[in-house]
């Protein structure tokens, strides 16, 4: 089971309104939680073969009243406090400004984008994923260092639409 087929059942099961749900197959035990009360709910992930693996979090299903889902391609929403809209990590990995270490840095402070243009890459277990923009406008603020873990729907660029 990949990342994408995770992400698709943790969208339906907040979807269908169910608190928690429980997926046990040959080589993977998956336990989804959601709820509009109480702290964030979380996604264990654990390798049943592997005992001395420990649960790691996969990507939260939102708990919103309403009707809560989550977002496969990178989020963009508006701020509430500014103009500035927040572009956010589709997913749990490792941040990179660059493709390679003697490659220059996809976008800098005052760059210039369009809709569809890569604004970093996103390391999750072992593959690299091209982030693009979803909206067009002007890099205000970068708000991850280079290299560090990111978690999903986490801010990493502030953009300026105007």
């Amino acid at each position: 089971m990949d990342i994408k087929e995770i992400q698709s059942l943790i969208k339906f099961v907040a979807k269908s309104g169910a608190s928690e749900v429980k997926l046990e197959m040959e080589d993977i035990k998956i336990t989804i939680r959601t709820g509009a009360v109480g702290p964030e709910p979380a996604t264990y992930v654990q390798q049943i073969p592997m005992a001395h693996n420990p649960m790691v979090p996969a990507a939260p299903a939102p708990a919103q009243e309403g009707t809560p889902s989550v977002e496969i391609a990178a989020k963009a929403e508006v701020s509430d406090d500014d103009k500035y809209i927040t572009i956010k990590s589709p997913i749990i990995g490792t941040f990179y400004r660059k493709a390679s270490p003697e490659k220059p840095v996809f976008v800098e402070v005052g760059s210039v984008i369009n809709k569809g243009d890569v604004l970093c890459v996103i390391e999750a277990m072992k593959l690299f994923n091209d982030i693009e923009s979803e909206v067009s406008g002007k890099i205000v603020k970068v708000l991850v260092d280079d290299s560090s873990p990111v978690e999903f729907d986490q801010p990493l660029f502030l953009v300026d639409p105007s």
